[in-house]
Order: structure tokens, then C-alpha cells, then sequence
């Protein structure tokens, strides 16, 4: 019997990038070979040492009209609608080579990129998402979209006392809700994306998302949702740090950014603390806090305490 053959669509920021590629050392140690596929540009700034890559995995890359990077003069808006343009036609002929080579048993992609289901259906192949966000975001905006557009526009966003409960959700106002509801949001590209997904997924019977979470930090978001199978499947971070199934595996394997030793620990150590707004990391010994992906955990309402002593054994 021939191993799956798993196709990975990501979008080219790194946010998106690293956790795919965390799910594709995962898919491979059960057996399956992977295809990675992302754009020219992110491809050219990650690590070339293919030395590094596990036996199972490939690269391929599309372009999307900005090979040697975007120019943010041009502005977001501009990029994200040229980028859905150019892609498509050359992700629909990347599947098209590749599957005469090598069949796709399953596609998976990433946010930002819902069309990518819908070419899948026309090759006959079965796709899936993969939420690379909370199971609480994505429980927020499908409601959002499936009749309490009106009621958080109206309500909870104009009037910060207000509150609106949605099924396994904390009541929420408007400090809790994604920037991208606010009148202040500058990126019109994002909700449409965010709605063209839900689209997606509601054309389907019961679809398994795969959520970058676990059960014991999401539970009641996880199984919220009656119409989606949400299935954590996080952290997606190195096996190193998680299980040990891989002690070798101890880099995420995409870094685009130019940085400094402690960009980060020296950028957060500045910053003034607010309300219960705080991180308390110690004890971090061979593990890199550069390698720590925290992104934006941290809000004016919740506190991450990290203590991760027990890693410098490991």
C-alpha cells in the first residue's frame, strides 16, 4: 500500500509557515510523505541547510507576483488582492504537476488561503484546514458570520459595556474581540478571508478542522461547535519541546526576520506594564526564547506565567 501523500499550502508569513511545518514532521513520522508549498519569496529567506529536513519532506514553491518581497508601499490591501490573483492559477498547476507524479491523497492549508479548498474539489482531492489561530477565534467568527454579525457590530463593538455570550465562550465585549471587527481596523482584506473560510467549511458535511491548540486549554471551544469536528492538534512547536519523540527536532525551521540575539526578551523587558498585563519567564537554560513562538498571547484581561526550569534538564 502506497504512503498518503500530504499537499501543505501556506501562506508566506511566518506565523503560518511554522506551524505547517511542525504538522508536517508530525504527518511524517506516521508514515505519510508531505509537500510543502509556499511562495518564492518566503522560500528564498529560509534556512537552505537541507541537510536539516526530515526523510518524507519536499519543497515546492508558487509564485505570487512578488518573488523578490513586498514593497509595503504599495500597501497590504493591494498585496493580499494581486496575491490571491497570481496564486491561484499557479497553485492549480502546481497540483496538476505534482499529482501526475506523485498522487495527493489530502491537502492542507493554511489561513488566509480558503480557495485553496475549492481547488482541491475540482482535482477530487479532500482538504482541510488548518487553524493555525485559537479554537476561540475561529468559534467567534463563525458566529460572526452566521447571524451575530449585526448584534457585535451594533452592540458589543459601540458600547464597551455590552456583552454577548456565544456557545463555549467567556461573555465577551468589545476588548475581547478580534481588532479586525473595530472601526479602527486598517485591513480590509481580513474579514472577507475570514468569511470566505466559514463559507467553505459550511458547504461541507461535519469538516475536521485541525486547530493549533489541545483539549486541555480549549476544551469547551473545541467542542462548541457542532457543525465543525475541531481537532486540536497543537502546540505545534519542536518535538524537543513538547514530547520528546524527536530530541533533535528543536528548530521550527523558518525564521524570516532579520533579528538580534534578544530582540525579543530586550523589547518585552521594556515595555511598561498594564493592568494585569505581565509575562514572568525563567529558567529557560538550553532552550531558545528566540525559538518560542508566544506571539500576541497577552492581553489587558489575562496573565501568561511561563516557568520552564525543568527544560534545562532536558
Amino acid at each position: 500500500m502506497s504512503k498518503p501523500h500530504i499537499f501543505i499550502v501556506t501562506f508566506p508569513g511566518q506565523g503560518h509557515i511554522n506551524p505547517a511545518l511542525q504538522l508536517a514532521k508530525r504527518l511524517i513520522r506516521t508514515g505519510a510523505h508531505v509537500t510543502f508549498a509556499t511562495t518564492i519569496s518566503a522560500h528564498l529567506r529560509m534556512p537552505k541547510d537541507q541537510t536539516t529536513l526530515p526523510k518524507g519532506l519536499s519543497f515546492v514553491t508558487f509564485s505570487d507576483g512578488f518573488d523578490h518581497g513586498f514593497n509595503p508601499n504599495d500597501g497590504l490591501d493591494h498585496f493580499m488582492f494581486q496575491f490571491k490573483h497570481r496564486s491561484m492559477k499557479n497553485v492549480r498547476n502546481l497540483i496538476m504537476t505534482i499529482n501526475q507524479d506523485r498522487p495527493i491523497t489530502r491537502v492542507i492549508y493554511s489561513l488566509l488561503l480558503p480557495w485553496v479548498a475549492t481547488m482541491a474539489r475540482e482535482f477530487r482531492i479532500p482538504s482541510t484546514l488548518l487553524w493555525d489561530e485559537p479554537a476561540a477565534l475561529l468559534n467567534i467568527y463563525y458566529h460572526y458570520f452566521s447571524g451575530y454579525g449585526g448584534l457585535i457590530k451594533e452592540k458589543v463593538v459601540s458600547d464597551p459595556s455590552f456583552s454577548v455570550e456565544l456557545s463555549g465562550l467567556p461573555p465577551l465585549t468589545s476588548v475581547d474581540l478580534p481588532s479586525f471587527f473595530l472601526p479602527s481596523n486598517v485591513y480590509a482584506f481580513a474579514l472577507p478571508s475570514f468569511k470566505e473560510h466559514v463559507e467553505v467549511l459550511n458547504s461541507e458535511t461535519n469538516p475536521k478542522v485541525l486547530v493549533n491548540t489541545f483539549d486541555e486549554l480549549e476544551f469547551e471551544s473545541l467542542k462548541a461547535m457542532d457543525k465543525y469536528n475541531l481537532v486540536g492538534v497543537g502546540p505545534l512547536i519542536p518535538s524537543a519541546f513538547l514530547d520528546e519523540t524527536d530530541p533533535s527536532d528543536t528548530c521550527f525551521g523558518c525564521d524570516l526576520f532579520k533579528k538580534g540575539p534578544n530582540d525579543y526578551i530586550d523589547w518585552k523587558l521594556r515595555r511598561t506594564v498594564k493592568g494585569d498585563e505581565r509575562i514572568i519567564i525563567s529558567h529557560m537554560s538550553r532552550c531558545d526564547l528566540d525559538n518560542v513562538l508566544l506571539g500576541e498571547l497577552l492581553n489587558t484581561r489575562y496573565a501568561l506565567e511561563i516557568n520552564v526550569g525543568s527544560m534545562g534538564d532536558r
